[in-house]
């Protein structure tokens, strides 16, 4: 497979890291909707739960996760809801359109399911998450809500992501990458043709995500995808930013993991070799001589 990969603008940044210090985890227009059951929401549920790719989805489509699509729906982010695009034991990702037609992707994080002692090695030490403490369903809405945050945060770096365009409790609506009949192919599932062009666009990706003040924290070739010739990085809800405690040693890991792929490839790289790179500071700009 010979892949082009080619690089995204950067947008002004603003500072790195600490910009979304508040992640507001009380109940949302989702939870009273969910509570209060009007007549709208009962005949969207029972039109929605009789559909036959919901059926046995009652471990997923709860009242209150039916509540929040419900609400991004009437917010005019979905305008119809597809069959699913891959399921996981976290989260289900699911085909949708945009009221313009545009294709969605829908993901839902399952509340009791969701692996809160994962969770915990990316949330420790985040001032984000102070007074969150072990209640999962508060720890789960913090994480949809700071994949969003990272997501926006990877695109004005000029990283190519899933573009984030909505969240709503426990359900983040992105850019469909691919389609579900047709799906991007993870970089472990392809024959990479041209590995120093991958290689050189997945460091200088990494390489704007750490200026960008973030981690990504579990990137490999199995958290990057290809599509139309071009490479996305995705799964970012566990990417923390650079004052996390285990920042440094998150970073190393994606980097050893990075090069051990790209060695696999044929390419003479370290895991030091990238990590250097990665975290070179910019050249100051030369002052103009007289």
């Amino acid at each position: 497979m010979t892949e082009e990969f080619g690089f995204v603008d950067q947008e002004e940044a603003e500072a790195p890291g600490d910009e979304w210090e508040s992640l507001d985890v009380s109940d949302d227009e989702a939870d009273r909707i969910a509570r209060r059951q009007d007549a709208d929401f009962d005949e969207f549920r029972i039109r929605v739960k009789d559909t036959e790719q919901f059926k046995v989805e009652a471990s997923v489509f709860d009242d209150a996760t039916l509540a929040a699509v419900y609400k991004l729906v009437q917010d005019g982010h979905i305008g119809a809801f597809g069959g699913p695009v891959s399921t996981g034991k976290e989260a289900n990702v699911y085909e949708a359109l945009g009221h313009d037609g545009e294709e969605l992707a829908v993901k839902v994080y399952r509340i009791n399911a969701s692996n809160f002692h994962h969770m915990r090695e990316y949330l420790q030490g985040d001032p984000r998450f102070e007074g969150i403490g072990s209640d999962k369903k508060k720890v789960v809405l913090a994480w949809v809500r700071k994949e969003f945050a990272n997501l926006r945060r990877a695109k004005a770096a000029g990283v190519r992501v899933p573009e984030p365009i909505a969240v709503q409790r426990n359900v983040l609506v992105m850019d469909l990458v691919g389609h579900a009949d047709d799906r991007a192919r993870r970089l472990s599932e392809v024959e990479v043709e041209n590995p120093e062009t991958a290689y050189e666009v997945v460091r200088e990706y990494m390489r704007r995500l750490y200026s960008a003040g973030l981690v990504h924290g579990d990137l490999s070739e199995y958290n990057m995808i290809i599509h139309e010739g071009e490479l996305f990085v995705i799964d970012l809800g566990q990417a923390v930013t650079v004052h996390h405690p285990n920042a440094r040693e998150f970073l190393e890991r994606d980097c050893e993991n990075v090069a051990s792929f790209f060695s696999r490839q044929g390419l003479d790289v370290t895991g030091e070799e990238l990590h250097e790179y990665v975290t070179r500071p910019e050249p100051e700009p030369s002052a103009d001589l007289e």
